[in-house]
This record gives C-alpha cells, sequence and structure tokens, in this order.
C-alpha cells in the first residue's frame, strides 16, 4: 500500500535518487532548479510517497517572489519512480500538495510543465503572461493556479527566489598559522 507523508530530513538521499531515476542529471539545468538551488523548500510543504519502505514519489513547494510584491508557491519537482507512473499517484501528491498550500494560507502557485496535464488541477498560463522564469522557459509553459482569486492580478517580472536559504556549514576552526611556523614545523618532521 502507497502512502503519503511530509518528507523528513532522512529522505534526502532517497528523494535526490528518485529525482535522478525520474529525471536524471538533467534536472540541475532546468529553469526552476535555478530558483531553488540554495533554498530551503516551504516548510510543511514537501511530501513523499512510499510504499513498504521505499519512496515512489515526491513534490516540493518554494517560496517565491512572482514580480515585485506578490508572493506565490513554486511547485516541483513533481516526481513519480518509473515503475508507478500512470496510475495516479502524480494527481495524489498535487492534490495533497495543493491542499496543504491552501490550507497553510498561501495564495497561489506557479509551476512549470505541460498544461494538458496540470490543467485538471486548475493551472493555466492565463495568469502569467507578465511573469518571468530564469533561463529559457517557454512562456506556454510557466502554469499558475490561484488558491485565492486576484491573487496574481498585476503579477509582473521576474520570478525569483523568497525563501529561507539553505544554512552553510560553516568550516571548522582552523588557528591561523604563519608561514614560517609551516616551515619550521615541515623541516622539525
Amino acid at each position: 500500500m502507497i502512502s503519503i507523508r511530509n518528507e523528513k530530513t532522512t529522505d534526502v538521499a532517497a528523494r535526490e535518487h528518485l529525482l535522478d531515476v525520474a529525471y536524471g542529471r538533467v534536472r540541475f539545468a532546468k529553469p526552476s532548479e535555478q530558483i531553488r538551488r540554495d533554498r530551503q523548500a516551504a516548510e510543511g510543504l514537501s511530501l513523499v510517497a512510499t510504499e513498504n519502505g521505499r519512496m515512489v514519489g515526491t513534490v516540493r513547494l518554494w517560496h517565491v517572489a512572482a514580480g515585485e510584491g506578490v508572493s506565490a508557491l513554486l511547485l516541483g519537482p513533481l516526481a513519480v519512480h518509473p515503475g508507478y507512473r500512470c496510475k495516479g499517484l502524480g494527481a495524489q501528491l498535487m492534490q495533497r500538495a495543493i491542499r496543504n498550500a491552501r490550507m497553510r494560507g498561501h495564495k497561489a502557485v506557479l509551476l512549470v510543465g505541460d498544461a494538458d496535464y496540470y490543467g485538471r488541477f486548475g493551472f493555466s498560463a492565463e495568469k502569467t503572461g507578465n511573469l518571468a522564469m530564469p533561463g529559457d522557459c517557454p512562456a506556454h509553459r510557466l502554469l499558475a493556479l490561484e488558491l485565492a482569486e486576484g491573487a496574481l492580478d498585476g503579477a509582473r517580472g521576474a520570478i525569483v527566489a523568497a525563501g529561507k536559504p539553505v544554512p552553510s556549514r560553516r568550516p571548522r576552526f582552523i588557528p591561523a598559522i604563519a608561514v614560517e611556523d609551516l616551515v619550521r614545523v615541515s623541516h622539525a618532521a
């Protein structure tokens, strides 16, 4: 039986493996990835689908600014293991992600994808004509879903990351050593 739950920090390796299987390394060159890079996903809005402890699906949402002064979420990547595709799992992940975003008070969700697939969830390019993704993103693939009517009215400009940066790992403290001391130590050995 497949279950959908919130992502845990222990899911990172399995999620990355699933994304590699679903999209390959080309996923790092996608315009959406440029926005997600070095940012944390929106709190409570990352889901995984598992079966018998194995991750078979994932979806995440990210804080963005849809032009100046308009807050939104960016959905993606949505990934389902090839052996589980065409069984409705992607739809279940989408529905749960949208429901959770709405319950948390978010007003709009953007994504880059096929209107034929995402249209059934209410996404369209109707409100994205004045928005731009970084890199090479065809305008017809930039889609939006307003969770609150009028949330994207007047949205124009570049879509940029607005979420928290990934905490950087601070390097271990290494006391400063003068070059002369390095030379002395190497001769002493």
